[in-house]
């Protein structure tokens, strides 16, 4: 059951609806259903929808899973703008790896992500990678990432 709403003011109100209308248009141009977007992200497809609705129960942690599922940040926010999406920036460009390719289908190939964005898509995915088909560059990479982020190596 969704957590009661914390006050908000109107302005608040206003900008939520707004980022859940970018948020569900993105996932629309994308052609991404809600269960895979939710799934991407880490969330339940109900989750997802009341993103999308702009609802302030929503933790931001949530939102910011959902962007990021998506290929979206948000950008610095003043107290007069509205939300603006951004790509996220980075440094694994996905279309470097062809299994992170696969996993991180939703995003445009030339995006770069993080080491932790990427090892965080490698081990919420890790169950759809095709071991066999990792070349040493990519075996590597999550070796590098594994080392460098502090973790257990995924079974590799």
């Amino acid at each position: 059951m969704p957590s009661t709403s914390p006050p908000t003011t109107a302005t608040a109100d206003r900008r939520l609806a707004t980022l859940g209308r970018r948020i569900h248009a993105r996932r629309k141009a994308l052609k991404v259903s809600a269960t895979t977007a939710a799934e991407a992200a880490g969330l339940s497809r109900m989750t997802l929808h009341r993103i999308e609705r702009g609802e302030p129960s929503v933790t931001m942690g949530a939102y910011m899973n959902a962007l990021g599922a998506l290929g979206l940040d948000v950008d610095v926010v003043t107290s007069t703008e509205p939300p603006t999406l951004a790509p996220l920036p980075g440094g694994i460009r996905v279309a470097d790896y062809p299994q992170l390719r696969r996993l991180a289908w939703q995003l445009d190939p030339a995006t770069e992500l993080t080491p932790k964005e990427a090892w965080g898509t490698y081990e919420r995915n890790w169950r759809h990678v095709d071991i066999a088909a990792l070349d040493a560059r990519e075996r590597q990479l999550l070796a590098d990432l594994a080392r460098s982020l502090g973790r257990k190596p995924l079974h590799v």
